[in-house]
Protein backbone atom coordinates (compact mmCIF):
# COMPACT_ATOMS: atom_id res chain seq x y z
CA UNK A 1 0.00 0.00 0.00
CA UNK A 2 1.33 3.42 -0.94
CA UNK A 3 2.52 5.75 1.82
CA UNK A 4 1.25 8.72 -0.21
CA UNK A 5 -2.04 9.82 1.34
CA UNK A 6 -4.52 12.51 0.25
CA UNK A 7 -5.73 15.20 2.62
CA UNK A 8 -8.56 14.24 5.03
CA UNK A 9 -12.00 14.34 3.45
CA UNK A 10 -10.94 13.82 -0.15
CA UNK A 11 -11.61 10.07 -0.22
CA UNK A 12 -15.06 10.75 1.27
CA UNK A 13 -16.06 12.50 -1.93
CA UNK A 14 -18.64 10.73 -4.07
CA UNK A 15 -17.89 11.60 -7.67
CA UNK A 16 -20.32 14.01 -9.31
CA UNK A 17 -22.36 12.44 -12.10
CA UNK A 18 -23.76 14.76 -14.75
CA UNK A 19 -26.86 14.28 -16.83
CA UNK A 20 -26.75 11.67 -19.59
CA UNK A 21 -26.13 13.00 -23.08
CA UNK A 22 -26.48 9.96 -25.35
CA UNK A 23 -28.32 6.67 -25.81
CA UNK A 24 -26.49 3.82 -27.49
CA UNK A 25 -27.85 3.13 -30.96
CA UNK A 26 -29.97 6.30 -31.15
CA UNK A 27 -29.37 9.47 -33.16
CA UNK A 28 -32.45 11.62 -32.51
CA UNK A 29 -31.82 12.00 -28.77
CA UNK A 30 -33.54 14.81 -26.88
CA UNK A 31 -31.30 15.87 -24.00
CA UNK A 32 -33.22 17.58 -21.21
CA UNK A 33 -31.04 16.32 -18.36
CA UNK A 34 -28.62 19.19 -17.68
CA UNK A 35 -30.73 22.38 -17.60
CA UNK A 36 -29.15 23.71 -20.77
CA UNK A 37 -30.61 26.60 -22.74
CA UNK A 38 -32.30 25.14 -25.85
CA UNK A 39 -32.23 28.51 -27.62
CA UNK A 40 -28.46 28.83 -27.26
CA UNK A 41 -26.34 31.98 -26.89
CA UNK A 42 -27.04 35.28 -28.56
CA UNK A 43 -25.72 36.03 -32.02
CA UNK A 44 -23.59 38.79 -30.48
CA UNK A 45 -21.89 36.26 -28.23
CA UNK A 46 -21.19 33.88 -31.11
CA UNK A 47 -19.73 36.68 -33.21
CA UNK A 48 -17.52 37.81 -30.32
CA UNK A 49 -16.24 34.26 -29.93
CA UNK A 50 -15.26 34.08 -33.60
CA UNK A 51 -13.48 37.43 -33.45
CA UNK A 52 -11.55 36.34 -30.37
CA UNK A 53 -10.28 33.27 -32.24
CA UNK A 54 -8.09 35.58 -34.34
CA UNK A 55 -5.86 36.22 -31.33
CA UNK A 56 -5.55 32.80 -29.75
CA UNK A 57 -1.78 33.22 -29.53
CA UNK A 58 -2.25 35.98 -26.94
CA UNK A 59 -2.76 35.43 -23.23
CA UNK A 60 -6.16 36.54 -21.91
CA UNK A 61 -6.72 39.47 -19.60
CA UNK A 62 -5.83 38.77 -16.00
CA UNK A 63 -8.13 41.38 -14.46
CA UNK A 64 -11.26 40.59 -16.54
CA UNK A 65 -11.92 44.34 -16.51
CA UNK A 66 -14.13 44.48 -19.62
CA UNK A 67 -16.36 41.65 -18.47
CA UNK A 68 -16.62 43.01 -14.93
CA UNK A 69 -17.58 46.40 -16.37
CA UNK A 70 -20.30 44.83 -18.51
CA UNK A 71 -21.72 42.95 -15.52
CA UNK A 72 -21.58 46.13 -13.46
CA UNK A 73 -23.39 48.13 -16.14
CA UNK A 74 -26.20 45.61 -16.64
CA UNK A 75 -26.76 44.78 -12.97
CA UNK A 76 -25.82 48.20 -11.46
CA UNK A 77 -23.01 46.69 -9.39
CA UNK A 78 -19.54 47.91 -8.43
CA UNK A 79 -17.10 46.16 -10.81
CA UNK A 80 -14.42 46.25 -8.08
CA UNK A 81 -16.55 43.83 -6.08
CA UNK A 82 -17.05 41.40 -8.96
CA UNK A 83 -14.86 38.33 -9.38
CA UNK A 84 -14.93 36.11 -12.46
CA UNK A 85 -14.29 32.40 -12.46
CA UNK A 86 -14.14 29.25 -14.53
CA UNK A 87 -17.85 28.65 -14.10
CA UNK A 88 -19.55 29.43 -10.80
CA UNK A 89 -18.25 26.06 -9.61
CA UNK A 90 -14.71 27.38 -9.31
CA UNK A 91 -15.95 30.31 -7.23
CA UNK A 92 -18.08 28.11 -4.96
CA UNK A 93 -15.05 25.89 -4.35
CA UNK A 94 -12.82 28.90 -3.66
CA UNK A 95 -15.23 30.13 -0.98
CA UNK A 96 -14.97 26.81 0.86
CA UNK A 97 -11.20 26.82 0.37
CA UNK A 98 -10.93 30.30 1.82
CA UNK A 99 -13.23 29.95 4.82
CA UNK A 100 -13.73 26.27 5.73
CA UNK A 101 -11.14 23.72 6.81
CA UNK A 102 -10.45 20.99 9.32
CA UNK A 103 -12.79 21.26 12.30
CA UNK A 104 -15.23 23.56 10.47
CA UNK A 105 -18.71 22.82 9.17
CA UNK A 106 -20.32 23.58 5.80
CA UNK A 107 -24.13 23.63 5.75
CA UNK A 108 -26.51 22.99 2.85
CA UNK A 109 -30.00 21.56 2.53
CA UNK A 110 -31.04 17.98 1.83
CA UNK A 111 -31.96 18.54 -1.81
CA UNK A 112 -29.14 20.99 -2.48
CA UNK A 113 -26.68 20.91 -5.39
CA UNK A 114 -24.62 17.70 -5.29
CA UNK A 115 -21.35 19.64 -5.42
CA UNK A 116 -21.81 21.31 -2.01
CA UNK A 117 -20.62 18.31 0.04
CA UNK A 118 -17.74 17.90 -2.39
CA UNK A 119 -16.58 21.46 -1.70
CA UNK A 120 -16.69 20.74 2.03
CA UNK A 121 -14.85 17.42 1.88
CA UNK A 122 -12.23 18.71 -0.55
CA UNK A 123 -11.16 21.24 2.07
CA UNK A 124 -11.32 18.97 5.10
CA UNK A 125 -14.51 20.49 6.50
CA UNK A 126 -17.53 18.54 7.70
CA UNK A 127 -20.59 18.64 5.40
CA UNK A 128 -23.82 19.14 7.36
CA UNK A 129 -27.12 18.32 5.66
CA UNK A 130 -30.23 20.21 6.83
CA UNK A 131 -33.82 19.15 6.17
CA UNK A 132 -36.06 21.14 3.85
CA UNK A 133 -39.78 21.76 4.29
CA UNK A 134 -41.82 20.42 1.37
CA UNK A 135 -38.85 20.86 -1.00
CA UNK A 136 -38.24 24.47 0.08
CA UNK A 137 -35.20 25.69 2.03
CA UNK A 138 -36.16 25.90 5.71
CA UNK A 139 -34.55 28.97 7.28
CA UNK A 140 -35.43 27.91 10.82
CA UNK A 141 -33.88 24.47 10.32
CA UNK A 142 -30.71 26.00 8.89
CA UNK A 143 -30.33 28.42 11.79
CA UNK A 144 -30.97 25.63 14.30
CA UNK A 145 -28.23 23.53 12.67
CA UNK A 146 -25.63 26.29 12.94
CA UNK A 147 -22.89 25.98 15.55
CA UNK A 148 -19.74 27.90 16.36
CA UNK A 149 -18.06 25.60 13.82
CA UNK A 150 -20.30 26.77 10.96
CA UNK A 151 -18.24 28.70 8.41
CA UNK A 152 -20.08 28.42 5.08
CA UNK A 153 -23.80 28.05 4.31
CA UNK A 154 -24.69 27.26 0.68
CA UNK A 155 -28.18 27.74 -0.71
CA UNK A 156 -29.27 27.90 -4.33
CA UNK A 157 -32.01 30.44 -5.02
CA UNK A 158 -33.89 29.35 -7.10
CA UNK A 159 -32.93 25.86 -5.94
CA UNK A 160 -31.80 22.93 -8.03
CA UNK A 161 -33.42 20.41 -8.50
CA UNK A 162 -36.65 21.70 -6.94
CA UNK A 163 -37.03 25.07 -8.69
CA UNK A 164 -38.38 26.63 -5.48
CA UNK A 165 -36.96 29.80 -3.92
CA UNK A 166 -36.90 32.00 -0.84
CA UNK A 167 -38.08 35.60 -0.75
CA UNK A 168 -35.96 38.55 0.31
CA UNK A 169 -37.29 38.60 3.89
CA UNK A 170 -36.34 34.97 4.48
CA UNK A 171 -32.89 35.50 2.95
CA UNK A 172 -32.32 38.50 5.22
CA UNK A 173 -33.43 36.54 8.28
CA UNK A 174 -31.03 33.75 7.39
CA UNK A 175 -28.11 36.12 6.84
CA UNK A 176 -28.77 37.98 10.08
CA UNK A 177 -29.12 34.79 12.12
CA UNK A 178 -25.85 33.13 11.13
CA UNK A 179 -23.07 32.79 13.67
CA UNK A 180 -20.35 35.40 13.62
CA UNK A 181 -17.69 34.44 11.10
CA UNK A 182 -20.01 32.40 8.86
CA UNK A 183 -20.55 33.25 5.18
CA UNK A 184 -23.91 32.87 3.42
CA UNK A 185 -23.41 31.87 -0.21
CA UNK A 186 -26.32 32.52 -2.56
CA UNK A 187 -25.85 30.26 -5.56
CA UNK A 188 -27.73 32.15 -8.27
CA UNK A 189 -27.22 29.86 -11.25
CA UNK A 190 -30.90 30.27 -12.16
CA UNK A 191 -31.47 33.80 -10.86
CA UNK A 192 -31.83 35.37 -14.30
CA UNK A 193 -34.96 33.30 -14.99
CA UNK A 194 -36.80 35.22 -12.25
CA UNK A 195 -38.17 38.53 -13.52
CA UNK A 196 -36.96 41.46 -11.40
CA UNK A 197 -34.85 39.38 -9.01
CA UNK A 198 -31.50 40.92 -8.04
CA UNK A 199 -30.16 37.55 -6.78
CA UNK A 200 -29.35 39.06 -3.39
CA UNK A 201 -27.40 42.15 -4.48
CA UNK A 202 -29.26 44.50 -2.11
CA UNK A 203 -28.80 42.02 0.72
CA UNK A 204 -25.07 41.93 0.05
CA UNK A 205 -24.76 45.72 -0.01
CA UNK A 206 -26.26 45.90 3.49
CA UNK A 207 -24.15 43.15 5.10
CA UNK A 208 -20.62 41.83 5.27
CA UNK A 209 -21.40 38.08 5.41
CA UNK A 210 -23.21 37.38 2.12
CA UNK A 211 -21.83 36.63 -1.34
CA UNK A 212 -23.61 35.53 -4.51
CA UNK A 213 -22.36 33.46 -7.41
CA UNK A 214 -23.76 33.50 -10.94
CA UNK A 215 -23.14 31.63 -14.17
CA UNK A 216 -23.20 32.12 -17.93
CA UNK A 217 -24.06 28.43 -18.42
CA UNK A 218 -27.85 28.71 -18.10
CA UNK A 219 -29.82 31.65 -19.46
CA UNK A 220 -26.85 32.93 -21.51
CA UNK A 221 -26.32 29.55 -23.19
CA UNK A 222 -22.55 29.43 -22.71
CA UNK A 223 -22.18 26.23 -20.70
CA UNK A 224 -19.44 24.97 -23.00
CA UNK A 225 -17.19 27.93 -22.21
CA UNK A 226 -17.28 27.71 -18.38
CA UNK A 227 -17.74 31.29 -17.13
CA UNK A 228 -19.08 32.46 -13.80
CA UNK A 229 -18.94 35.47 -11.55
CA UNK A 230 -19.39 36.45 -7.94
CA UNK A 231 -20.41 39.65 -6.16
CA UNK A 232 -19.80 40.27 -2.51
CA UNK A 233 -18.31 42.47 0.18
CA UNK A 234 -14.91 43.86 -0.72
CA UNK A 235 -13.17 41.97 2.08
CA UNK A 236 -14.41 38.61 0.74
CA UNK A 237 -13.57 39.46 -2.87
CA UNK A 238 -10.06 40.49 -1.80
CA UNK A 239 -9.58 37.08 -0.15
CA UNK A 240 -10.85 35.14 -3.15
CA UNK A 241 -8.67 37.16 -5.51
CA UNK A 242 -5.65 35.65 -3.76
CA UNK A 243 -6.83 32.15 -4.66
CA UNK A 244 -7.83 32.79 -8.26
CA UNK A 245 -5.43 31.72 -10.96
CA UNK A 246 -4.28 34.63 -13.15
CA UNK A 247 -5.50 33.05 -16.40
CA UNK A 248 -8.56 31.14 -15.20
CA UNK A 249 -10.70 32.40 -18.11
CA UNK A 250 -9.76 32.18 -21.78
CA UNK A 251 -9.88 35.18 -24.08
CA UNK A 252 -12.72 33.71 -26.21
CA UNK A 253 -14.74 32.98 -23.07
CA UNK A 254 -14.27 36.53 -21.80
CA UNK A 255 -15.27 38.03 -25.15
CA UNK A 256 -18.36 35.85 -25.54
CA UNK A 257 -19.48 36.47 -21.96
CA UNK A 258 -19.16 40.24 -22.29
CA UNK A 259 -21.24 40.24 -25.46
CA UNK A 260 -23.81 37.89 -23.92
CA UNK A 261 -24.15 40.06 -20.84
CA UNK A 262 -24.73 43.23 -22.87
CA UNK A 263 -27.29 41.61 -25.18
CA UNK A 264 -30.13 42.14 -22.72
CA UNK A 265 -32.78 41.73 -25.43
CA UNK A 266 -31.71 38.12 -26.00
CA UNK A 267 -31.70 37.43 -22.26
CA UNK A 268 -35.21 38.84 -21.91
CA UNK A 269 -36.47 36.73 -24.82
CA UNK A 270 -35.01 33.53 -23.37
CA UNK A 271 -36.55 34.36 -19.99
CA UNK A 272 -39.99 34.85 -21.55
CA UNK A 273 -39.79 31.78 -23.81
CA UNK A 274 -38.63 29.65 -20.90
CA UNK A 275 -41.49 30.82 -18.66
CA UNK A 276 -44.04 30.11 -21.39
CA UNK A 277 -42.86 26.56 -22.08
CA UNK A 278 -42.19 25.79 -18.40
CA UNK A 279 -45.69 26.79 -17.34
CA UNK A 280 -47.32 24.95 -20.23
CA UNK A 281 -45.42 21.73 -19.48
CA UNK A 282 -46.12 21.90 -15.74
CA UNK A 283 -49.83 22.37 -16.42
CA UNK A 284 -49.96 19.63 -19.05
CA UNK A 285 -48.29 17.13 -16.71
CA UNK A 286 -50.55 18.08 -13.82
CA UNK A 287 -53.53 17.28 -16.07
CA UNK A 288 -52.35 13.65 -16.29
CA UNK A 289 -51.72 13.34 -12.56
CA UNK A 290 -48.07 14.40 -12.29
CA UNK A 291 -47.75 17.48 -10.07
CA UNK A 292 -44.78 19.79 -9.57
CA UNK A 293 -43.99 22.73 -7.34
CA UNK A 294 -44.07 26.19 -8.89
CA UNK A 295 -40.64 26.48 -10.50
CA UNK A 296 -38.74 29.73 -10.93
CA UNK A 297 -35.95 28.13 -12.97
CA UNK A 298 -35.57 26.47 -16.38
CA UNK A 299 -36.79 23.08 -15.26
CA UNK A 300 -39.63 21.47 -13.35
CA UNK A 301 -39.48 18.70 -10.76
CA UNK A 302 -42.15 16.18 -11.73
CA UNK A 303 -43.44 14.12 -8.79
CA UNK A 304 -44.65 10.57 -9.37
CA UNK A 305 -46.74 8.33 -7.11
CA UNK A 306 -43.73 6.21 -6.12
CA UNK A 307 -40.05 5.59 -6.66
CA UNK A 308 -40.93 2.60 -8.84
CA UNK A 309 -43.15 4.68 -11.12
CA UNK A 310 -40.55 7.43 -11.47
CA UNK A 311 -37.80 4.97 -12.35
CA UNK A 312 -40.02 3.12 -14.79
CA UNK A 313 -41.03 6.34 -16.51
CA UNK A 314 -37.42 7.47 -16.73
CA UNK A 315 -36.45 4.12 -18.28
CA UNK A 316 -39.34 4.34 -20.76
CA UNK A 317 -38.39 7.87 -21.83
CA UNK A 318 -34.77 6.82 -22.29
CA UNK A 319 -35.95 4.01 -24.55
CA UNK A 320 -37.73 6.70 -26.59
CA UNK A 321 -34.56 8.78 -26.88
CA UNK A 322 -35.58 11.35 -24.25
CA UNK A 323 -33.02 12.01 -21.53
CA UNK A 324 -34.27 13.57 -18.30
CA UNK A 325 -32.69 13.61 -14.82
CA UNK A 326 -33.88 11.04 -12.31
CA UNK A 327 -33.02 12.63 -8.96
CA UNK A 328 -33.00 9.77 -6.50
CA UNK A 329 -29.46 10.78 -5.57
CA UNK A 330 -30.86 14.16 -4.44
CA UNK A 331 -33.11 12.50 -1.89
CA UNK A 332 -36.08 12.67 -4.25
CA UNK A 333 -36.54 9.07 -5.40
CA UNK A 334 -40.09 9.66 -6.67
CA UNK A 335 -39.11 12.63 -8.86
CA UNK A 336 -37.70 13.41 -12.28
CA UNK A 337 -36.24 16.80 -13.15
CA UNK A 338 -37.20 17.94 -16.65
CA UNK A 339 -35.28 20.74 -18.33
CA UNK A 340 -37.47 23.19 -20.21
CA UNK A 341 -36.87 22.80 -23.93
CA UNK A 342 -38.32 24.59 -26.90
CA UNK A 343 -41.99 24.04 -27.74
CA UNK A 344 -41.43 20.92 -29.84
CA UNK A 345 -39.27 19.36 -27.14
CA UNK A 346 -41.75 20.06 -24.36
CA UNK A 347 -44.59 18.60 -26.38
CA UNK A 348 -42.52 15.50 -27.15
CA UNK A 349 -41.86 14.98 -23.45
CA UNK A 350 -45.49 15.39 -22.41
CA UNK A 351 -46.64 13.08 -25.20
CA UNK A 352 -44.15 10.38 -24.16
CA UNK A 353 -45.07 10.61 -20.46
CA UNK A 354 -48.75 10.43 -21.40
CA UNK A 355 -48.03 7.26 -23.37
CA UNK A 356 -46.20 5.83 -20.37
CA UNK A 357 -49.09 6.63 -18.03
CA UNK A 358 -51.63 5.11 -20.40
CA UNK A 359 -49.55 1.98 -20.81
CA UNK A 360 -49.07 1.66 -17.07
CA UNK A 361 -52.77 2.11 -16.31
Amino acid sequence: MSSIKPQPGIMDIALYVGGKSSVEGMDNVLKLSSNENPWGPSEDAKEALVRASLALHRYPSTDHAALRAAIGDVWSLDPARILCGNGSGELLMMIAQAYAGKGDEVLFTEHGFAMYPIYANANGAKPVVVAERERVVDVDALLAACTRKTKVVYIANPANPTGTMLGEADLARLADGLPKGAVLVLDGAYAEFVEGYDAGAALIDQRDNVIMTRTFSKIYGLGGLRIGWAYGPQHIIDVLMRLRGPFNLSAPALAAAEAAMRDTAHTAKVRADNAKQRDWMAHALSEIGIPSDVSEANFILARFASEEEAMACNDYLTSQGILLRYVGNYGLPHCIRITVGDEASCRRVVHAITQFKEGAA
